[in-house]
């Protein structure tokens, strides 16, 4: 069988309606994962649920705003209702209400930030990872990025969250290890997604974010979702902890664009 193989496996992604999340759900159902896509849009999860089903996968649609702890929890149970497990979770779900220094964010749009990039993900771990344990099996993917890694002037609260997530994952992959649960980050650069088009909408700011790439072209989404069938397959049985960053380079170039 192949080391890629999710054959049975349940997987569990916020956010999935579109962009990143959407490349994990449809990558995770061709290596057979069952997928549950979620977002806060009903229709637009319909529509991608339909659209993996179309193409042979298996997956179902439940809507949730992930800010909102008790709509999580009806995402994971109507998950287990329907599939009586969940074994791989990816937290992809994120926001970014405010542009500027982290110092002149208004009190509201931080909490905004804070909630939904990372309390949504403490609580859908605590939702979940005792189960995985329960069965000896398990994997959570935090979709970061590299703004957690680096400083930014112009995404302050944002680039904080997605720190704070990272070291989320190191205490969950020291405290749920024991029980063969694996937990780690993703980290992307700039990926060309509605999630980020600030940043490469414009065509001399997207050339100019390309050329500071090694590789010289900015991310697109199934880049991110290979990395992801990695972690939630065997192939990553023995990684956990850690953040793998995918950004064409950005960072050890030290010119990474956030």
């Amino acid at each position: 069988m192949s080391l890629f193989d999710l054959s049975g496996k349940v997987a569990l992604i916020t956010g999935s309606s579109r962009g990143i999340g959407k490349s994990i759900a449809e990558q995770m159902a061709r290596h057979g994962a069952h997928v549950v896509i979620s977002s806060r849009k009903a229709d637009s999860c319909a529509a991608t649920a339909a659209e993996i089903t179309t193409a042979g996968g298996s997956a179902f649609a439940h809507a949730c705003n992930v800010g909102r702890k008790e709509e999580l929890q009806g995402l994971v149970d109507a998950t287990i209702a329907r599939w009586g497990k969940i074994d791989i979770l990816v937290c992809n779900a994120a926001t970014n209400p405010t542009f500027g220094p982290s110092i002149n964010t208004p009190d509201e749009a931080f909490e905004k930030v804070m909630q939904t990039n990372l309390y949504s993900n403490v609580w859908l771990c605590k939702m979940t990872l005792p189960a995985m344990a329960q069965r000896k099996d398990g994997a959570v993917i935090i979709v970061s990025s590299v703004g957690g890694l680096i400083g930014s002037s112009l995404l302050g609260a944002y680039c904080i969250s997605k720190a704070a997530d990272m070291q989320l994952a190191r205490n969950l992959a020291v405290e749920w290890g024991p029980h063969n649960v694996r937990v780690n980050c993703i980290a992307p650069g700039v990926i060309r997604t509605h999630f980020s088009r600030a940043l490469w909408a414009d065509p001399a700011r997207a050339e100019a974010v390309a050329r500071s790439y090694p590789l010289r072209r900015l991310g697109e989404p199934e880049d991110v979702a290979g990395v992801a069938v990695l972690l939630g397959s065997r192939a990553g049985n023995f990684i956990t902890g850690h953040t793998i960053v995918v950004d064409g380079g950005g960072t050890i170039s030290g010119e990474s664009s956030v």
